[in-house]
């Protein structure tokens, strides 16, 4: 197989660095590289000292604003010079970026392909690049340019050429225009549904009534015409749109409307299917009462895995154990072989009385390293597969790593404060390098305790088995040290940090939390005034020992609402405790297995099986990377029930 541009010019630095040649004078200083790009950003060149930075091995960043600037008047040829001398750099995918864009916007269409690589990311450059290829591949322009059509919200201006053009030839007919309204006033996007209607021609104008009687009275859609528009045209997408909009904001009129459409509707299978899968994915979810009987009627026509996953949930909730079996056997070959699912066969079968069918479905859901995995294990008393992927590197390779270019320029950046700009080039590095450079890099991440960056290398370059790089002992020392004092697991500590920000002390969620353990202001200055502390504010709550320290005493006190319990614990750190009370109030589950699949919110679902399943790695790579007398629960977190009686008054 030939190597890629991309992968010569890697090769290439990466022997020049091993052997020693030059790659350039860096004898420039940061403070003259940090002024000379902050002018290149603000177009002040005027004050940028050239020679200061001449051989800079950032120079490459200011070259770029120059160059960017500059477009689209610039020669194609040398936007490739650039794209070519900076293959290794990030730098060269955001040249040809910029290229489509300032090409395309100026119609420089030869331009614009002269530089592209495929299609580009990102919409409006999406709708430049198919607009520059009208001409010479018309099929493929015109079958992109419908997908970029039929959205539900308003397209960037770029893509208006396209679509006139799409327009103009019969591409985007009246029925394309109809499907995109229809996709708007799902979405509720009143305006662009408006404008759309406007475009269509008084055939459709009974279609037009139909929708407005609709927006006006969700229930007039069981006296709505089962023929609308030219030939029927609008039928299809109208009752999908008026369907799925009922169904998401009153399940039970969807579904008694849906008893009274289905019959008379001639839809397709595949157009029924899409109705289908909303009313019943809604009806499970909102445990709409009597329409379990019609799910099950559907359900083998719907192929979809995230209404059998309820199908199964609810049946587990129940305690139908042979509904469990047939339904998780109607699941897709892949989704069937998870741990998840292995792991309840294995349970159902073993509630049926099949021990040897539980006994197999336990021993293929133990060969994987997860929650479900390894509460597989525990069933059959096996150990923990941890499948740990060991990686050594020698003095002398590590000294050949340090010399790469994107080392130097990594280095570089965050010398000059540029944080950002250092990951783009750290993980563009790790993913168009080959695997044995990206677990170099890996290496010296971990090195240099480099902890947020090795995590985000690992995921970058795949590294799902490299355990110690995935789970490095970041802070180790204030998590054994603030464990200790609170009484908290120090692993389970580490275990929730990974999961809520990967070691990233400055880490800032959507919702404002903030640091290693992401903890609310709110929260921060409620625990501080409980130690006798200063409210730390949302800045200082920044600091990792503050915010380990604050973190491990909010868990305490969850751990001392339902006594000692680290799965309800989990489980209260990420939906809170009221969300938690609320579950154990109105349910009794007998087993830790049946709680977890019984919480409400995927989100909360998936973080207690990964933060449980972290800590059992956090403690065997402790132990030397073995999991003897490590242990996913407890006696007590197996055998309590999960009931209101947990929760400590």
């Amino acid at each position: 197989m030939p190597a890629t541009p991309l992968r010569s010019t890697l090769r290439t630095l990466c022997a020049a660095a091993i052997i020693g040649l030059p790659t350039g004078s860096w004898a420039a200083t940061d403070d003259a590289m940090r002024d000379a790009l902050n002018a290149a950003r603000q177009q002040q060149w005027q004050h940028i000292d050239e020679r200061a930075i001449e051989g800079h091995i950032l120079s490459g960043y200011v070259t770029y604003h120059r160059l960017r600037n500059q477009l689209p008047n610039v020669a194609a040829s040398q936007v490739l010079q650039f794209i070519e001398q900076h293959a290794d750099s990030p730098l060269s995918e955001w040249m040809r970026g910029q290229a489509i864009a300032k090409y395309g916007h100026a119609g420089r269409y030869g331009d614009l392909l002269t530089v592209a690589d495929g299609e580009p990311a990102g919409t409006a450059r999406q709708c430049y690049y198919y607009m520059a290829l009208i001409d010479r591949a018309p099929e493929e322009s015109r079958r992109a340019g419908l997908a970029l059509w039929r959205v539900g919200s308003s397209q960037p201006d770029a893509c208006d050429p396209l679509f006139n053009r799409l327009r103009a030839d019969g591409t985007i007919d009246a029925t394309a225009i109809w499907e995109r309204k229809m996709l708007a006033w799902q979405a509720g996007e009143s305006r662009l549904s408006n404008y759309l209607g406007g475009l269509l021609s008084s055939e459709w104008q009974t279609a037009l009534d139909t929708v407005d009687a609709v927006s006006n009275n969700a229930r007039a859609i069981t006296s709505a015409p089962t023929c609308l528009g030219p030939e029927c045209r609008a039928t299809a997408a109208f009752y999908q749109a008026a369907m799925q909009r009922l169904t998401r904001d009153d399940t039970p009129t969807a579904f008694a409307a849906w008893q009274q459409l289905s019959p008379r509707l001639n839809l397709t299978a595949q157009e029924r299917q899409v109705i289908e899968e909303e009313l019943a994915f809604y009806t499970l979810v909102r445990e709409l009462p009597g329409t379990l009987g019609w799910v099950d009627s559907v359900l083998p026509s719907l192929a979809s895995e995230r209404v059998l996953e309820l199908r199964v949930r609810r049946a587990l909730a129940d305690r139908q154990w042979t509904d469990v079996v047939h339904w998780i056997a109607e699941m897709p070959a892949s989704q069937q072989a998870s741990s998840r699912w292995q792991y309840w066969l294995g349970r159902a079968n073993e509630q049926l009385g099949n021990p040897e069918a539980a006994m197999a479905r336990y021993q293929q859901a133990a060969t994987d390293r997860s929650f479900y995995g390894f509460a597989a294990a525990d069933r059959i008393d096996q150990p923990y597969r941890l499948n740990n992927e060991r990686h050594h590197f020698d003095e002398a390779t590590r000294e050949q790593t340090a010399r790469l270019p994107v080392v130097q320029r990594t280095e570089a950046l965050l010398r000059i404060g540029e944080d950002g700009l250092a990951n783009s080039e750290w993980l563009y590095a790790i993913e168009h390098g080959t695997p044995q450079q990206a677990r170099a890099l890996a290496d010296y991440a971990a090195q240099q305790q480099w902890h947020a960056r090795l995590v985000q290398t690992t995921i970058a370059g795949k590294m799902w088995d490299a355990l110690e790089w995935r789970f490095p002992p970041a802070y180790r020392e204030s998590f054994l040290q603030w464990g200790a004092q609170t009484g908290v697991d120090p692993y389970l500590l580490m275990a929730i940090t990974r999961r809520e920000s990967a070691y990233n002390p400055v880490a800032l969620s959507p919702a404002g939390a903030r640091g290693l353990m992401q903890l609310m202001p709110g929260t921060a200055a409620q625990v501080s005034r409980q130690l006798g502390l200063n409210d730390p504010g949302p800045y200082g709550v920044l600091d990792p020992e503050l915010n380990i320290r604050l973190g491990s005493t909010y868990l305490r006190d969850k751990l001392a609402r339902y006594r000692g319990n680290r799965l309800a614990a989990t489980a209260a750190y990420n939906a809170g405790p009221g969300r938690v009370d609320q579950w154990l109030g109105t349910q009794s589950m007998e087993s830790f297995d049946l709680f977890v699949e019984s919480i409400p919110f995927r989100e909360t679902r998936d973080y207690v099986q990964a933060v449980l399943s972290y800590r059992v790695i956090f403690e065997s790579l402790a132990n030397g990377g073995s999991s003897d007398g490590v242990s996913l629960l407890n006696e007590s977190e197996q055998a309590v029930r999960y009931d209101r009686a947990l929760v400590q008054r």
